[in-house]
Parts: structure tokens; C-alpha cells; sequence
């Protein structure tokens, strides 16, 4: 699914580990505030509801456990709308498996970060818009490996060379405010939104409906919505009404 230059894509979120589907605070393990079974069952009830597109993270992946790959398999059987994923693609021969598999759009965070010719590779035999570059922020520092270890680089001091090596969008994931439930700062969101011309999709900290309209005045393609979906802080009918404004 191309993003569409007249509305912001919302994108609910369905990470998992072990098997199920959690929302954890800040990525950090143990602090499950969600728990439910059967993910597949999950994404097809935001489909339901007209989601027109599902963000999946493998947490186990990311965090170098193991992978939900069985999982991912159920929730690509069950829904019809496009799968974008991320989570522990650590090697090209794995991304290459999950862009087989039919997968929209691939996420890859840590590979990109220390393999960048991974990208080139993928945007080119798969096409840019398939590959998605996750930057994720901490303390205004990119972090890799499931959030653990930090590098001394902003996203927007190497957005560009992302954008270059043919990526066709990036993720950007405020970790600061993820899963807090306690609302954000645009100004990250705009600094990226105008380093690079292509699509930004935003996660953090959208907790309410007001905040989803603050999002949309910063050029973002698209907003992932996670805790604030799962703790009903937001209707995902009620979101996909500004969608399209």
C-alpha cells in the first residue's frame, strides 16, 4: 500500500511476543500492560473496524530471543489488508524470506543501521517502497538492538543517507514516550518530516484523538497507535474519521 499525499495512514499496532499480543512500556521486557491471545484474531478486528493497513512487531525478534514467524504466518492468513513488519530482521536472507511471504512493507531498524548496503540490495531486487528504515529515539540518540544499545546520532543526522540508499520510508519511534500513555513532542517529528522527502510514519505517545490532530500538522505519511487502542484511550473508529480529513 502506497501512502496517499491526501491523509495521514493510522496503522494500529500488533507487537508479539511469545505468541501473543502484548504492549509494553518503552520496549522493556516485564512490562507487559497487555496480554491477549491469538494476534491473528487481533489484526482482524482492527481490520474489521477499517484499519487499512496493520503494523506488526516481533518483540522476541527484536530482543534477539527467538521469532513469531508462525504467528506473523496466522495474522498474514487471516487479514486482507497489506502487513507492514518489523522485529529482528537481522540478516538479508531473513528479510528476504518475510518479503516472500507477502509482506508489504519490511521495517529494519539494526540491520540498516550496521549493514546500510542491505538496503540498496533490498530496495532494489523488492522495490523502495517495500523497505521501510526504523529510526528509533532515545534521549534525541538512535537506538538498535531492541532498544538496548545507543549510537551518537540523531535521526535526522542520517535520515538522508537512508533515503539515498533506497529506502522508501521511515519509521520513526519517539522511545522516550512509547507506551507511557502521557502524550509527545511534535518537534522531533517535524525536524525528520524535513530532512528527507520521503514518507515519515510517527510512534509514541498518541494517547487521545487531539493528539492524532497535532500529529497531522507535522507532514508525517502515517501514525502508529499501540497502548492508546488496547487501554481504549482511543477508538479506532473514531481515529479513521480524521484519517481522511
Amino acid at each position: 500500500m502506497s501512502f496517499k499525499e491526501e491523509k495521514m495512514l493510522i496503522m494500529p499496532a500488533v507487537d508479539i511476543k511469545n505468541g501473543k499480543c502484548v504492549q509494553l512500556v518503552q520496549g522493556k521486557p516485564g512490562t507487559e500492560q497487555v496480554i491477549i491471545d491469538n494476534p491473528e484474531k487481533v489484526a482482524k478486528k482492527w481490520e474489521d473496524e477499517g484499519a487499512e493497513i496493520i503494523h506488526v512487531i516481533d518483540l522476541d525478534g527484536a530482543l534477539e530471543t527467538k521469532d513469531n514467524l508462525n504467528t506473523i504466518k496466522k495474522i498474514l492468513k487471516e487479514v486482507n489488508i497489506p502487513i507492514q513488519l518489523g522485529g529482528g530482521i537481522r540478516s538479508i536472507e531473513y528479510a528476504e524470506k518475510l518479503l516472500n511471504l507477502d509482506i508489504e512493507r519490511l521495517i529494519i531498524g539494526t540491520m540498516a543501521i550496521e549493514k546500510p548496503n542491505t538496503i540498496k540490495k533490498l530496495s532494489e531486487d523488492f522495490g523502495s517502497e517495500r523497505i521501510m528504515v526504523s529510526l528509533d529515539s532515545k534521549d534525541s540518540k538512535v537506538v538498535i538492538k531492541g532498544w538496548k544499545e545507543k549510537i551518537d546520532k540523531k535521526a535526522t543526522d542520517i535520515s538522508r543517507e537512508f533515503q539515498e540508499a533506497g529506502a522508501g520510508s521511515i519509521l520513526f519511534t519517539n522511545v522516550d514516550v512509547e507506551g507511557l500513555l502521557s502524550g509527545f513532542d511534535i518537534q522531533p517529528a517535524i525536524d525528520l518530516v524535513n530532512s528527507v522527502d520521503i514518507p515519515i510514519v510517527y510512534s509514541g505517545g498518541i494517547t487521545t484523538l487531539e493528539d492524532l490532530k497535532k500529529i497531522t500538522t507535522t507532514g508525517v505519511k502515517g501514525v502508529v497507535i499501540g497502548s492508546a487502542l488496547y487501554k481504549n484511550k482511543i477508538n479506532l473508529i473514531d481515529a479513521l474519521k480524521l484519517q481522511s480529513k
